[in-house]
């Protein structure tokens, strides 16, 4: 029988308070300040859950257990659990929509999404990363997209082609270019990028990309709209 995505965060919930998860915690709070302040795994938890608490405290926060998480010494699962569940809210939205976009059945998609969760994790440029949480799910939610999308014109390509007609797959090129477009974004409009790329180009309304960013609405909208004008007057010069 398989493990409902629900029982997966329940399993986690509950490991996370075993004895020896609690050592590896209060490892983590002697060896990182911004973690210092924390009793228990709970009260990190509310703080990254739970409204109060601005974007900025809440990303150093994530920066903290990522670091953690990449370490490889003995407390490197505990940030990784740690994160996943401070990222469950957004992961469970992506799952939602990744069900219903039908790229796969509830079980692969929550085992797809868990596999790329820890991925995205351990192998996060910190030095790259203004956002960890954005980052994070935009670039799940993006390669789940993708990769449905290349398996699919595979499909269409073996149906429809003899095997020596079959072209390579141009996946790494348009991943290259789609770091080139983002560099030059970051260059124009700085640290909204993340949020232009979130709306116009990856979809998502401007109230998902606020939760995932940590922003109240009021303050996405007008981040955006900042952001856009100043694209749009870097645009007027080039014509």
């Amino acid at each position: 029988m398989s493990i409902t995505w629900h029982e997966i965060r329940d399993h986690l919930m509950l490991s996370s308070s075993t004895l020896n998860f609690q050592r590896n915690f209060e490892a983590l709070r002697r060896s990182s300040e911004p973690l210092g302040h924390f009793a228990d795994p709970a009260a990190l938890l509310d703080t990254l859950h739970v409204g109060g608490h601005g974007p900025d405290e809440k990303n150093r926060l994530l920066v903290a257990l990522v670091g953690a998480a990449q370490s490889g010494d003995g407390t490197a699962d505990c940030a990784l659990m740690l994160m996943l569940l401070a990222l469950w809210p957004g992961l469970d939205a992506v799952r939602r929509r990744s069900i219903w976009r039908r790229i796969g059945t509830g079980d692969e998609v929550a085992s797809e999404i868990l596999a790329r969760a820890s991925e995205a994790i351990r192998g996060l440029d910190l030095q790259r990363v203004n956002w960890i949480a954005a980052t994070i799910l935009r670039n799940i939610e993006r390669d789940l997209i993708r990769t449905r999308q290349r398996e699919d014109r595979h499909q269409s390509l073996l149906s429809d082609a003899e095997p020596d007609e079959i072209p390579s797959d141009g996946e790494a090129a348009a991943s290259a270019s789609c770091a080139l477009f983002k560099s030059d974004l970051v260059r124009t409009i700085g640290k909204d990028a993340d949020l232009v790329i979130g709306v116009a180009i990856d979809g998502f309304t401007q109230s998902e990309v606020a939760t995932a960013l940590g922003l109240s609405d009021a303050a996405t909208r007008k981040r955006y709209q900042r952001a856009t004008r100043r694209l749009r007057d870097a645009l007027q010069e080039f014509r």
